[in-house]
């Protein structure tokens, strides 16, 4: 439950930024901004994703066999490595911010907003993905308490933060889109330092939390890459594929992007959960292919499953029926064209979700197996072969513009689905997860 409060934590925050840049004067073109600026941060963060994918892995396997230096050691070359991957996204997101939402069809005002949120989140960096690397380090032993109670205490700190520098509340200047993204900063900021100085005080017995340099093992971050790689190039395909969603949007009309982007903090929101389940689901498999429980690891798969869909089909189906009020939280109105168009992407999210809760956890099993490579494909396929295309041919071809476009995603989660139950009766993935 830590792990999904986590996630939730996470997700909340960014739909109250949502929320409160919907109440700004220029509210339709800032969350426009936020729904082009949203997909550029998660395509560049791929690479600290694959690399996080990667030391949970090996953690989580050290962990079961009880090696405790060799997790330490892990941690810190990752740590040294997430400096590296933090210094080169600063540089190419801050000199391509602008150029990438031109292209993806951002219109000069909706750029300018988008590119003032996004340079303070670029620039610093650093402190968002190091919370990546000690939540998910966290994960792998075990521990999820502590990155929920710091991670508790930063989102209450971004929200008060976003609140004064969105609004211009609590004596902070008002400085709107790009208030949020300093807001986030500095609460991400007091996150990491909180977790370095609790394992300080070996919190988690036996794991500690070095940030200072220290020669690269290259071999080592070779292996991390080489589980990570697959996973990171996994979601290089899959924002690639969403940015260009976001960009067939906007040749439909710029307000579905704004839609797209409220319903993307719903569709995160929703997915949390199920996320949550996954991740453990991960870390206990990991944990049992590391002291060979080759049985105890498909037990986990199995409950896992359950657990995953159950949860987001009540899920979706709250979505569904209660979509309006829902989309009231963000202050707009259902009667108008943004209303309609979140109401339609935010329903067509919510009948997609069993599928979802299914593929989602059986993509937690071959992450936590280090079967990175086969969830590559399943990908792949999902989004390169079956969604952008159908999307397109949808949206464009036989006419239904923004449905044509959105429909096609959960169609292509039973795709995903239906190659992830083949890969778990293969069994390769209890294989692949003792040669790490």
């Amino acid at each position: 439950m830590p792990i999904v409060g986590l996630n939730v934590l996470s997700v909340i925050t960014l739909a109250v930024d949502t929320a409160m840049c919907g109440r700004l004067v220029d509210a339709e073109e800032a969350l426009t901004a936020l729904g082009f600026a949203s997909q550029l941060v998660f395509l560049l963060m791929v690479a600290m994703l694959g690399l996080t994918v990667g030391t949970v892995a090996f953690i989580a396997r050290a962990w079961g066999a009880r090696e405790t230096d060799r997790i330490n050691h892990v941690l810190h070359q990752s740590i040294m490595l997430t400096y590296l991957v933090s210094i080169a996204v600063a540089i190419v997101g801050n000199l391509g911010a602008g150029v990438a939402m031109e292209w993806l069809g951002a219109d000069a005002a909706v750029r300018d907003l988008g590119v003032s949120y996004l340079r303070p989140l670029l620039s610093l960096t650093i402190f968002f993905y190091l919370n990546l690397l000690l939540a998910g380090a966290l994960r792998a032993v075990g521990n999820t308490m502590l990155p929920f109670m710091v991670a508790l205490f930063s989102n209450l700190l971004n929200i008060v933060l976003n609140y004064g520098l969105i609004l211009g509340r609590l004596g902070l200047p008002a400085l709107g889109v790009r208030g949020a993204a300093w807001g986030t900063v500095v609460s991400q900021a007091v996150a990491v330092a909180l977790i370095v100085v609790i394992l300080r005080r070996d919190f988690v017995p036996g794991m500690r939390a070095r940030l200072g340099f220290a020669r690269l093992d290259r071999p080592l971050a070779g292996d991390l890459f080489r589980v990570g790689a697959p996973a990171a190039l996994d979601m290089v395909i899959l924002n690639v594929a969403f940015l260009t969603i976001v960009g067939m949007l906007a040749r439909v009309a710029q307000v579905t992007v704004a839609a797209h982007g409220i319903g993307i903090r719903i569709q995160s929101l929703a997915f949390v959960p199920a996320l949550g389940v996954s991740q453990a689901t991960g870390a206990m498999v990991g944990n049992a292919l590391g002291g060979g429980r080759v049985p105890e690891a498909r037990e986990v798969v199995r409950g896992g499953v359950i657990l995953s869909t159950t949860i987001s089909t009540v899920i979706g189906l709250s979505i569904v029926a209660g979509a309006v009020p829902i989309l009231a939280i963000f202050d707009v109105d259902p009667t108008t064209e943004l209303g309609r168009y979140s109401v339609m992407w935010m329903q067509i999210l919510g009948w997609g979700m069993p599928i979802v809760g299914i593929h989602i956890a059986l993509i937690g099993m071959l992450r936590g197996a280090g079967a990175t490579n086969t969830s590559l494909m399943i990908n792949i396929v999902g989004t390169i072969a079956i969604q952008v295309p159908l999307s397109w041919l949808l949206g464009f071809v036989v006419g239904w513009g923004a449905f044509g476009i959105w429909v096609a995603l959960p169609i292509s989660f039973v795709i995903r689905m239906l190659l992830g139950i083949a890969a778990y009766r293969r069994g390769r993935w209890a294989r692949a997860g003792a040669t790490i």
